[in-house]
């Protein structure tokens, strides 16, 4: 039984399997990866994963750029299954490209409804934060993340050009 767990050192080696399977260079949305985080060594892990779980104290600094977020990784007892995150807030752009909301799982268990449990357990933690109503983006001819996105409650306010390329941008009333 899949659940939500906050980031822990304890799936490194499962992680990095999952890395390997979606490549070493492609970037994994909900993950919080930066180019400058070791994830290879055990140390670098725990701290990444550390900096992770910081990320929601809405009281903390942030570096240039970031906002206040909840990571979560989806997980089945010791395997790494996936990511979602939840943006707190909005900057210019979230707003334009990444939306409050990204997720992510891993090639070998995509076609189980991974992504719509995790966003559907997710967007609950949002109305608790006092959202009401969440921004999600995916690139076009990414079908089944607009499936997932259109059956949890999205509406499609446009396609866009973005910095990152062209998105397709949901609103979700909570």
């Amino acid at each position: 039984m899949p659940e939500l767990i906050a980031p822990t050192a304890r799936l490194h080696s499962s992680w990095l399997d999952a890395q390997r399977e979606w490549g070493l260079d492609a970037h994994m949305d909900g993950a919080g990866l930066g180019g400058d985080d070791d994830v290879d060594s055990p140390e670098g892990f725990a701290a990444w994963a550390q900096r992770l779980r910081g990320y929601a104290d809405r009281t903390a600094p942030l570096e240039q750029g970031r906002v206040h977020a909840t990571y979560w990784w989806i997980a089945e007892g010791d395997t790494y299954l996936g990511a979602i995150d939840l943006r707190h807030y909005l900057n210019g752009f979230l707003l334009d490209a990444g939306g409050h909301i990204g997720y992510s799982v891993r090639p070998s268990a995509r076609g189980r409804g991974l992504a719509g449990w995790a966003l559907g357990e997710v967007l609950h933690e949002a109305k608790l934060l006092g959202m009401d109503r969440v921004l999600l983006t995916c690139d076009p001819g990414n079908a089944a993340s607009e499936r997932t996105i259109e059956r949890a409650g999205g509406v499609l306010e446009d396609v866009r050009e973005t910095l990152i390329g062209p998105k397709r941008r949901y609103w979700i009333d909570l």
